[in-house]
């Protein structure tokens, strides 16, 4: 029997063994350090610990901290390793709710307690230390419902019982480590010693938990709280209380009292609010004439930028939109990745030098002609497109790089505005398990991709993680430059985009390595009901990846 072991997705080894081994012995035959593996991943499809025994030819991957799902599931076991430290020091009175993700962590809040003090984050740490030095066994166990509600009261954990009793099932999936129970929807490692390094950082009214970098050393750095990030967190956050909807349980109720749509017209004129007092507030800066909007993949920024225009428009400005794209370099100088790639993503990708010039001619009175790209040959054409800015004339220009300093280096700091738009996800599926920023835009990216690229979910995943080491370098450092920021993030768009997700999900191959990752989004999917598009405005975020915006893109 053959077994191909990998690691991290990268062919490894070439194991033969004449009969069944769990998978621990099978590694001693390698030279694979068994302590950095957090899972292993069988034949693309499912995840498994080290007591795993091969009967057949098997594709063994192995996991490690450094891959993305790894670090995915580094973040989910560390999260549980402090739920059940919690859970030692305080008992159920307290309620641990894991709500969004702040620079290199998560921010949680504890509630139905007394005022959670610094003193107490001292001591969750020790707790969550005692955890890891002894390497307890975290077991993947399955339960009879009944039972799992029995569990879950005893833990006080009422809003794992209202999933439960509200997707009912024959069987429960939970992960069990010594008397500490809990729910989640992605895999965890199978020993509380795997989890090295990790910090928590007291910030009122809650704590934040950090994770490590993610390269082999593992540190953790100083940290720096991106304060205006954070304060749009907080802002949406106090929107949901008044609206009372936290988790996708509360959207399903929603849809079955026949009350989504006065809900979704909430949100979306929140969303009007917010972009209306951006351009009121611009059009007061007399001296502006330069909007540079940036933020992540599938935030929206597009649709955001021809509602601004909208706004802008209603405050007697005329927006000129000037697409950053068109001006790459030419392909003969574009740089290049050290494995020879072109790397579009870098800022040196751009013409700063022409961009530059084109913007300061635009502000000094002259008239230009507007480059265009060529992206099939490469070059930059003549566009017969010639624009002059008049006395209420705004440029808009919309891009990764629009918050970082070099890319209009030379434009005097009073005559441009930076925005960042990000979609600031705040729903959860339960307490404890958060639906991350992230998915939300890979969702949106899945469906845009597939309709206005022709590609599949599967050519989105695997291109996926580039995407975000992308956004790693050009965008997250300078998110805190921005003037104004703006949550694209709408609570109830699971509901609306699922049924064009899940059609494509399920397209990716049992036999691909983007199968898992597959399957999780869709598992992330299933637990929120249907939302006809019909219920949607026209000109909402979500049309942008959707159907029947009133915009053209």
């Amino acid at each position: 029997m053959i077994l191909d072991i990998r690691l991290n997705g990268i062919k490894h080894s070439l194991i033969e063994v004449d009969k069944p081994l769990p998978l621990t012995e099978i590694l001693k035959r390698t030279h694979i350090d068994r302590s950095q593996i957090l899972s292993y991943k069988i034949n693309h499809r499912e995840y498994v610990n080290e007591d795993y025994i091969p009967d057949r030819e098997t594709l063994i991957d192995c996991i490690t901290y450094l891959h993305p799902e790894g670090y995915r599931i580094y973040q989910d076991s560390t999260i549980f390793i402090m739920c059940k430290a919690l859970h030692t020091l305080m008992g159920t009175e307290p309620s641990l709710v894991v709500e969004h993700s702040i620079a290199d962590g998560v921010f949680c809040e504890v509630f139905n307690s007394q005022t959670f003090t610094e003193e107490d984050c001292s001591r969750l740490i020790a707790e969550m230390q005692n955890i890891v030095e002894n390497n307890l066994p975290i077991e993947k166990i399955t339960v009879k419902t009944d039972e799992a509600l029995d569990i879950f009261s005893a833990l006080g954990r009422n809003d794992v019982i209202k999933n439960i009793k509200y997707h009912y099932q024959e069987n429960v999936e939970l992960y069990r480590c010594g008397k500490y129970y809990d729910c989640y929807n992605h895999p965890l490692t199978d020993r509380t010693g795997k989890i090295k390094n990790f910090d928590i950082v007291y910030h009122s009214p809650g704590f934040i938990l950090r994770f490590p970098s993610k390269d082999e050393n593992m540190e953790i750095p100083t940290f720096q709280l991106p304060y205006k990030l954070f304060a749009r967190h907080q802002e949406h956050d106090k929107w949901l209380d008044i609206l009372r909807v936290h988790n996708i349980i509360d959207i399903n109720k929603l849809i079955d009292h026949y009350e989504i749509s006065e809900f979704i017209q909430v949100e979306e004129a929140l969303h009007e609010k917010k972009i209306a007092e951006i351009a009121a507030d611009i059009v007061t800066q007399k001296e502006v004439k330069l909007i540079l909007i940036a933020g992540p993949s599938s935030s929206g920024k597009t649709t955001f930028a021809k509602r601004l225009g909208v706004q802008l428009q209603a405050c007697k400005a005329k927006p000129v939109v000037i697409g950053m794209d068109d001006y790459f370099l030419p392909r003969t100088k574009t740089p290049r990745k050290p494995n020879g790639e072109y790397d579009f993503e870098t800022i040196y990708a751009m013409d700063l030098e022409y961009l530059n010039m084109q913007m300061n001619q635009l502000l000094d009175g002259e008239q230009i002609e507007l480059p265009r790209y060529d992206f099939t040959r490469g070059i930059r054409r003549r566009s017969n497109t010639f624009v002059k800015l008049g006395s209420n004339s705004i440029i808009v220009m919309e891009g990764i790089h629009g918050l970082n300093e070099i890319l209009t280096a030379s434009i005097p700091a009073n005559r441009k505005l930076k925005i960042y738009v990000s979609a600031l996800n705040q729903l959860n599926i339960d307490n404890h398990n958060r639906i991350s920023t992230t998915d939300c835009r890979l969702l949106r990216r899945i469906i845009r991709d597939h309709r206005y690229r022709g590609y599949s979910a599967e050519e989105t995943l695997m291109r996926w993680q580039d995407v975000r080491d992308g956004e790693d370098k050009y965008i997250f450092p300078y998110q805190e430059n921005a003037d104004y920021m703006f949550n694209s993030s709408l609570t109830y768009e699971i509901g609306v985009i699922r049924k064009y997700a899940w059609k494509l999900l399920l397209g990716v191959s049992p036999s691909s390595s983007a199968y898992m990752e597959a399957k999780r989004l869709s598992s992330l999917i299933a637990s929120c009901k249907d939302i006809a598009d019909t219920l949607v405005p026209y000109n909402s975020i979500i049309r942008e990846f959707t159907d029947g915006s009133i915009f053209r893109y």
